[in-house]
This record gives C-alpha cells, structure tokens and sequence, in this order.
C-alpha cells in the first residue's frame, strides 16, 4: 500500500530543508575563505605599501641630496648625468607602474568632492587607470566633432530660415550642452590628476571658467527685434569663434596625440598622461596649429570686447554680458600667456639635443606591461619635461 500524500509532502519539506541546511554551511565556508583571503591580501599588501613609501621617501632623500651637490659643483658632470638618469628612470617605475597604487593618494579637490563626496576614484589597477585615459581621449574626440557641428547649424539656421535673428531657445540649449561638457570634462581631468595624469591646473581652471560663463549666459535674456542684428552681434561673433575652437580642438587631438605616443615612447611622458591644453607639440606642427590658437585667442579677446562695449554703450546692458565678456577676455590672455610660456620652455638646450641625439643611436627598451594591452618604453637617455 502506497504511502499517503501528507507523507510524501513532509518527506519532500524535509528534504529541502537538508539542502537549504547544506547551502547555508557552504555559503558560511565560503564567507570564512573569502575573509581569510581578504586578510591576507590586505598583510600582502600593506607590506608592499610599506616598502612603496620607504621607496619613496629614499628616492626624495637621494634627490634632494644629488640637487644639493649639484648646486655646489661638487660632482663630475658625467657622474651627475649618470646619476640623474638613474633617478629619472626610478621615478618613472614607481609613478607609471603599479607601484603608484601603493602610494598615498593625490588630494581629490573640492570640485569632486562637490559632486561626488568623498569618494576615492583612484583605480588600484593600471589597466583600469588607462581605460579611464581611453574614455576621456574618446570624448574629446566626440566633442570636438560637436564643438564644430552645434554653431554651424545655428549660424546656417540663423541665415536661411530665422531672418538673421537668433530665437532664444536654441542658443539657450547650446548653452546648456556648453555647460554639461564643461562640467564632464573638468570631471574626468580631476579624476585622471587623482590617477596620475600629468594635466597642468591652468587647463582645468580653463574648464571652471567656461562653466562659469554657460552658466551666466543661460540666464542672459536674448534679444530679438527691433535690430536684434545689432543686440545680438556679440552671440554671431561667439558662435563664429565656437567653430574656430572646434577645427583646432579636431587639429590638437590629431597632431597632439601622436605627439604624446612619442613622448611616451621616449620616456617623457607616462602613460596616464593626455593631450592638454592649447600647444602645439612639436616644431613641423608651429606653422600649423600656432596661427590657429593665436588667431582663436585673439578672436576671443575680440568678442569679450565686443560684449563689454554692448554693455558699456547701453545695447544690452545686463550684468550677464559684463560678467561674459571679462571671462572670454581673462581666458584668451591666459591661454596666450600659457602658449607663450610653453613655447619659451619647448626649446631644447644642446646639451638636451645632443641626449636625444643619443637615445635613437642606442636604441629603445622596452617593458610590457603584462596586465595590460599597452606597451611602455623607456629611452636610454631620455628627455626631461614630460607634459611640456
């Protein structure tokens, strides 16, 4: 006689009951591997931290006494080249390497912190730091494109459809995307500084500032008729010189990046590092990129004037346009000045052309990164400077 249906129900309870038992003591296994592996690791890795620092602290040490004798004359030339070779290649192990995980990190600013918290977005991994590179390279690249496209449009619209007055509503929408990728541009650069990059402060303040004026000019009334021609001057001239920055944006990111794979390849530049700010990089690309910038910089000047005089003169006199105006005027005289600067420091001394010279005849070595796609080379004698 077959057993009855609340027999085989409670067999059947009892029996997931025994499986959901035996799932609990391995998931409890499981947990004690996982916290005695994390414990571990955490000893492992507190003992590289502590030879990281020491590292560190004797390269700093060393550094500081090799400039002290240098100052006072008190080594052979020959031997402080040798020295300073020496010391350049040991930075650049532990800062590009995975070394530089184990160091203290770099302070993350108040612009994170405003928008992320304290939060550490410093990546342990070099793989994960490049892709962030990567991801940072590729939008720029993507802005650029609309950096160009977006005031084109507007400016066709203007003439053939809109009777040469602007309305209010799509120039405030091309303020509002001005302002977003300011504000993810200026987010990835602090990220990429807290990772490693070596992004000058200028270029992010450059970045500040831009926010600050899309954020001013979306609260700026846009003019229409009577003469809107007249009122809205200073918008046409803006998103002439927004096209302007555009095709040199296009030309930076094509000639400077190939530039930077040089520079890494040489062992002036890390890894991490990205095209920044507004230089040229190298003499065959002055002719080009030169002209550019300095016509850019000087039509921003331009339009900074313009808005100030259309507030001075009373055609639209708004505390917007003044506040406008200074920053395209603060912005193109700092970025001229950086230009010029840059220029000045990019001229090698002989002594530094000769080490060149030097370092194609002996070669290049080469050290793969096994976690990684990517290659870094070390030259023999490579150049100072990196992010020059």
């Amino acid at each position: 006689m077959g057993d009855s249906p609340s027999e085989n129900g409670r067999e059947a309870g009892q029996s997931l009951v025994d499986e959901a038992s035996r799932l609990v003591d391995l998931a409890r296994e499981l947990q004690e591997s996982a916290s005695a592996h994390i414990s571990r690791t955490w000893n492992d890795e507190q003992a590289l931290r502590q030879r990281a620092l020491s590292l560190d602290s004797e390269l700093r040490r060393l550094q500081s006494a090799f400039d002290s004798a240098s100052r006072n004359r008190a080594l052979d030339p020959r031997v402080a080249e040798k020295i300073d070779e020496e010391l350049y290649r040991a930075r650049c192990v532990v800062s590009d390497g995975d070394v530089a995980s184990l160091l203290p990190n770099k302070a993350h600013g108040g612009f994170l912190k405003m928008f992320l918290g304290p939060v550490n977005v410093r990546a342990t991994r070099k793989e994960v730091q490049l892709k962030v590179k990567e991801e940072y390279n590729s939008y720029r690249d993507r802005t650029a494109f609309l950096f160009l496209l977006f005031p084109s449009i507007l400016l066709l619209l203007r003439s053939w459809i809109w009777d040469g007055c602007f309305p209010a509503l799509p120039v405030q929408l091309y303020q509002a995307w001005l302002l977003f990728l300011y504000t993810c541009l200026a987010l990835r650069e602090n990220i990429l500084r807290v990772n490693g990059s070596d992004i000058r402060p200028w270029w992010i303040y450059h970045h500040y500032c831009a926010m600050l004026m899309a954020l001013v000019s979306l609260t700026w009334e846009i003019k229409g008729q009577p003469d809107c021609t007249q009122k809205q001057r200073g918008v046409q001239l803006f998103l002439a010189w927004a096209m302007m920055q555009g095709v040199a944006m296009l030309l930076q990111n094509r000639y400077q990046r190939q530039r930077l794979y040089t520079r890494i390849a040489l062992g002036k530049a890390k890894r991490m590092d990205v095209v920044w700010g507004e230089t040229a990089g190298v003499e065959g690309q002055l002719w080009l990129l030169y002209p550019i910038l300095f016509i850019l910089q000087g039509f921003e000047a331009f339009v900074g004037m313009l808005l100030l005089r259309t507030a001075l003169v009373g055609v639209v006199s708004e505390w917007q346009v003044i506040l406008c105006g200074i920053l395209l005027i603060l912005m193109a005289v700092a970025d001229r000045q950086r230009n010029l600067l840059r220029d000045r420091c990019a001229c090698p001394q002989a002594g530094e052309k000769s080490l060149m010279t030097h370092s194609h005849t002996q070669g290049v070595r080469r050290f793969d990164n096994e976690n990684t796609d990517e290659s870094f080379y070390y030259g023999e004698f490579p150049e100072r400077g990196g992010g020059q």
